[in-house]
Order: structure tokens, then C-alpha cells, then sequence
């Protein structure tokens, strides 16, 4: 419902939600109230209307119901600072029944940011302050920062308050968080009050609401498959079975009197004829980057499914973009040929992963990752690759130091794209000094989701029995491609112009030497599908599509001059516009190989 809402329909969500709040289970409930606090940041033109909701659910004095709306509050006054103080005062009415620490430390958040336009604020954090030792890290941190920035704010009145909240958490507490965090704050406070109020008091980043990641052609697709599994999991039916390409079936339409005019129809059929369970899902830490890497648990690994070659049956296919794009002379891309000799899936076992031209997959060079003079020994070097329609991650991972190590395990924290390992990391144990070993780790893109500046930034943990070390990489762009992403021909012109001009970025290409059918065949071992093609006055038009694996459809044009490409000018479009630059140093990368 949060995906769906928006300011045409915020009323009838806020309605319904509204109603959910009122209902007896408890776990429903809550997310009901969430759900609402994250329709105030997603539709801004909703939020006080939201607010307001929230105000007449606390009116309930539902206890539960009451903590989770002062928590989706705090998140509102994040995103909209200065707009909506004058519900404090409400808020302050239900100090006395909030008993959980996530809504104790929510409520210190609101009085710590806002305590220049709290009269009594001094007195509230006294009132948490009682008992300190009892309160949960959680809320015990938060009361620290807010007194703080109370101190900040009115130094000549909480003097007594902020040295018993420094005395607490440096001298009092066993918690390092707590102690470490006591200490910074009383060597600002003590060496340069100015500093420490720049820094406490600092304008903070506004919250965004994630669900506007999902693209919005995969939310059409998805709403007409609202009662599955795609519905659930955010993502395509197609993309619950891995590594598989689907048959796409050609049927002659008997309705044209043109002997020589076909109609492709979109309709998709798996080879096995199987039905597919979405992927394994891996770790499970909502928050840490490492949860629990002593007692992962990872599925069995599952051997990736083969490519299953596309049949056409040998008939003429008509050239469906060309009464669009006019009468220019645009060729329709080729079909790929069944084998002669026989049929079933195997028979040509040199063409796997291969394209016409003898082009392959293009896999970048390793890179140090993470080096042995700051992981006490171990060396890794990485590469992110994709073959049979799987992804993978190719480490070279080396033993620098003087002793053998053992108890090898890999995390990946939440990324923009989902990617995270599919099997346990397989390293030989132990793993003698001096001695290195080659691995590949197959990874899916079902882990959990959350958009990362770079885009492709992974962010890894990987343990062995002397210590946790951590490091990033980054994905490239080509290896979350999909088999699945070549577009329809009678789709192509009008998904391009339905894309706004605004969303076309345009790039200059280094020169190539590669001819035309090198380039198509480079695009097409990498996933990235050609359309049609058009040649004019010397220049080669080269129309493709790709799809990442999140559902994110690209288009492209390819402008090619002369016989061996020339300086290619690539276009590209999407609505998703941040993920352009990345298919840009993708193509560039590929094609310059």
C-alpha cells in the first residue's frame, strides 16, 4: 500500500490504515502506524494530514498504539524540521506510559532537538536521567546526546545536568558505546564549546522514504500480480527463477494477408516447464553489517541452471519498428538459430556462454580488496563476473602470515540492488602460510535492499578464525544485466518515446576498431539485447535494451560511423536516471575490452 500511495489516493490509504490501527493484534497494529508515518515522508502534500491521523490515534491512549506513533513521529520531524512543533506539548502528555525503549529513546530525540522551545525540558530528561543504570543502551545513548544539546542550547541552567550525565556514562557505565561517546562529549565541552556545539547541533541530512527506489514500469508489473509473490518479494515473476533464459515463442499470425508478416507474441516459456521458488534468502541482520557471522547458516549451493538456446523455426520475422521509426532502412535484429543436426538443450556445448563473433562475457581484472598489512595477514583480491545467466564473485584470497587460518565466512550488508552470497564461502581450511586459493562465491540478488551513494558500493564483511575484517567493492553495472532484457520489438518505440526527454542522457565513446558485428556481438554476450538496426548516410544506428536484475529497464541508441565504428555517440534513457551513468561506464567498459 505504501508503494502505491500517492497524493491522489493518500485518503483512502490513510482511511484504511487508519481502520488496520484499530485492530486487536498487536504486531498489525504497529505497522499500521508506521505505515502511515512513512506515507507522511513518501507524500509530502500528505504529511499533516498524516500527523493529524497519528494525533487521533494517541487521543486512543492505546499504549502501544501511542509508542509507535511517537516513534514515527520523531522520523516525521527528521524529514519536515521546524514544521510541525506544536504537537509536542501532546507528546509530553504520554511520558508517563511510554515503557519501551525504542519510543523512550524516540520521545528524548524530540525533547533534545527541540529543547529551546520546551519550557520544562531540563525537567523531563531529569526524569529519565532517575534512573539511568535501568534504561536500555539504546535509551541511555540518546538521553546522553540530548542533555547535551540541552547544555548547548541553555548552558547557564543544565550545568548540574550535563556533569551528571557525563559522570554517568564515562565513570559509571561498563559500556564502551556509552563510554567512548561520554568521553568525546566532555573533551568538546572542555576544550572548545564552539566545536562541540558545531558538531552536536549540526543540521542533520533529511530522511527520504525508500520505497520510491522500486522503478516505476516494475510497479505496473507488479501491481498486475498483486496477489503472488512478486507482489511480496518486489520483484518480476521472472526473476524467481535464476538462471534460466525464457523461450520465446513465435507463432504465425493467420489474420495478415501477408505472407511474409509474422507477429511475435510476448508469451514466456520456461524450458524445464518447471514452476520456481523465489531464492533463498541469506544472514537475516536487519541492522548490523555483520548479524551473526559465527552461526551463519547458508542453503546447500544449487548448481546454476544452463541457457537454453532460442528456437525460431526458421520463419522470416517482419521488421516491426520500421512504419515507427519510418522508412529508413532499420534491419531487425537476428533471432539465434537452433543447432542443425539434432535439437534439446546441450548439443552445441562450445556456444555456452558464447556469442556470434566468438565474443564472451566480459569479466574485469582482480582487485585488492583487502590487504595484509591491515587485516592482520590475509590478502583478498576480487572480481564480480557473471556466467551462465549466475553472478558470481572471484576472489583470490592469500595467507601473508605466520600462522594457518581457518573458519572462513562472508556477509554482504544491505545494497542498492539486493546482491548477497547464495552459498557458504568455500575456502580450504586450513589455509597454510604462504599459500593462496582461488574461490568462487555464487552470489543471487534477493538479499535485502537499501539504495547506496556510489549506486554499486558493496560493502562486505568476511571472518576467519583470528578476526572479522571489512571492505567494499564495487559491482559493475554489466554483471547485474539479465537474460531477460531484450524488449519486444513492437514495444520498443513506444516505451522509448513514453520515457520523457528529460531522462535521455548522451555520451561520447572512445574510438573503436571493433566492426559493427563485433560491437553487436560484444552487446549481445553482456546481456545488453539489440533491438534493430539502421544505416544512413554512412552512419550505423544501433537500437538495444537491457533489464537489471531489480526490474529497471534501460533502452539505448548506438550511433556508429564509418566501417570500424568510428567515435560512437551512445543515448541512453530511463526512469530511473540514476542508474544511467552506471550503464554508460558499463557499455564503455565492455566495448573497449
Amino acid at each position: 500500500m505504501i508503494r502505491l500511495s500517492a497524493q491522489g489516493n493518500i485518503n483512502q490509504v490513510l482511511a484504511e490504515l487508519k481502520e488496520y490501527a484499530t485492530e486487536v493484534d498487536v504486531d498489525f497494529v504497529r505497522k499500521a502506524v508506521r505505515a502511515i508515518g512513512r506515507c507522511a515522508i513518501k507524500v509530502e502534500p500528505s504529511a499533516e494530514r498524516c500527523v493529524q491521523t497519528l494525533l487521533e490515534l494517541i487521543q486512543t491512549k492505546v499504549n502501544y498504539v501511542v509508542q509507535e506513533a511517537i516513534v514515527v513521529i520523531k522520523d516525521i520531524f527528521r524529514k519536515y524540521p521546524n514544521k510541525y512543533e506544536s504537537i509536542i506539548s501532546t507528546l509530553c502528555e504520554n511520558l508517563d506510559s511510554l515503557d519501551e525503549p525504542e519510543a523512550r529513546a524516540a520521545m528524548i530525540w524530540i525533547v533534545g532537538e527541540y529543547a529551546e522551545r520546551i519550557d520544562n525540558a531540563d525537567e523531563i530528561l531529569q526524569s529519565f536521567l532517575d534512573g539511568f543504570h535501568d534504561e536500555n543502551t539504546q535509551v541511555q545513548l540518546q538521553l546522553l546526546t540530548a542533555i547535551v544539546k540541552l547544555f548547548l542550547k541553555k548552558p547557564q541552567e543544565t550545568q548540574e545536568l550535563v556533569q551528571k550525565v557525563l559522570s554517568l556514562a564515562t565513570q559509571d557505565s561498563d559500556n564502551p558505546d556509552l563510554r567512548d561517546r561520554g568521553y568525546i562529549y566532555w573533551r568538546l565541552l572542555s576544550t572548545d564549546p564552539a566545536a562541540a556545539k558545531e558538531v552536536v547541533l549540526a543540521e542533520k541530512p533529511l530522511i527520504s522514504e525508500e520505497t520510491d527506489l522500486i522503478e516505476p514500469t516494475l510497479l505496473d508489473e507488479l501491481v498486475g500480480h498483486i496477489s503472488s509473490l512478486a507482489s511480496v518479494y518486489h520483484r518480476p515473476p521472472s526473476a524467481f527463477v535464476e538462471g534460466r533464459v525464457p523461450v520465446r515463442k513465435i507463432a504465425v499470425n493467420r489474420n495478415v494477408e501477408s505472407e511474409d508478416t509474422h507477429e511475435i507474441e510476448g508469451e514466456h516459456v520456461y524450458a524445464d516447464g518447471e514452476s520456481a521458488a523465489p531464492p533463498d534468502t541469506i544472514g537475516g541482520g536487519e541492522n548490523l553489517l555483520i548479524g551473526d557471522l559465527l552461526s551463519m547458516d547458508y542453503p546447500a549451493p544449487t548448481p546454476a541452471a544452463q541457457p537454453v538456446t532460442n528456437v525460431n523455426n526458421n520463419q522470416p520475422v517482419a521488421d516491426l519498428l520500421g512504419d515507427i521509426f519510418g522508412d529508413m532502412g532499420i534491419q531487425s535484429a537476428p533471432v539465434a538459430q537452433a543447432p542443425s543436426g539434432g535439437g534439446g538443450v546441450g548439443m552445441d556445448l562450445f556456444s555456452l556462454g558464447m556469442a556470434s563473433g566468438g565474443a564472451t562475457n566480459y569479466t574485469a581484472p582482480h582487485q585488492k580488496v583487502l590487504d595484509a598489512s591491515q587485516a592482520k595477514g590475509l590478502e583478498v583480491t576480487a572480481t564480480f563476473a557473471r556466467r551462465n545467466n549466475a553472478i558470481f564473485m572471484d576472489m583470490n584470497i592469500t595467507n601473508k602470515s605466520m600462522m594457518n587460518m581457518a573458519g572462513f565466512a562472508i556477509q554482504f550488508n544491505k545494497n542498492s540492488f539486493g546482491v548477497a552470497p547464495s552459498a557458504p564461502l568455500n575456502v580450504q581450511s586450513p589455509l597454510l602460510p604462504g599459500s593462496t586459493t582461488s574461490v568462487s562465491l555464487p552470489l543471487n540478488t534477493s538479499g535485502p535492499v537499501m539504495k547506496m551513494t556510489p549506486l554499486l558500493k558493496v560493502q562486505i564483511a568476511m571472518k576467519n578464525d583470528i578476526d572479522v575484517f571489512y571492505f567494499e567493492h564495487f559491482i559493475p553495472a554489466y554483471v547485474l544485466f539479465t537474460g531477460d532484457g531484450c524488449m519486444e520489438r513492437n514495444q520498443f518505440p513506444s516505451t522509448w518515446r513514453e520515457i520523457p526527454d528529460e531522462k535521455e542522457q548522451k555520451f561520447q565513446l572512445a574510438p573503436s576498431n571493433k566492426s559493427q558485428e563485433q560491437i553487436e556481438a560484444t552487446l549481445k554476450a553482456n546481456n545488453v539485447f539489440v533491438i534493430a538496426t539502421r544505416n544512413n548516410d554512412g552512419e550505423s544506428h544501433i537500437y538495444v535494451s537491457l533489464k537489471f536484475t531489480n526490474g529497471i529497464w534501460v533502452l539505448g541508441e548506438l550511433k556508429l560511423r564509418g566501417m570500424m565504428g568510428g567515435n560512437p555517440e551512445l543515448s541512453l534513457k530511463a526512469n530511473t536516471v540514476e542508474i544511467i551513468p552506471e550503464v554508460h561506464v558499463a557499455l564503455r567498459t565492455i566495448l573497449e575490452a
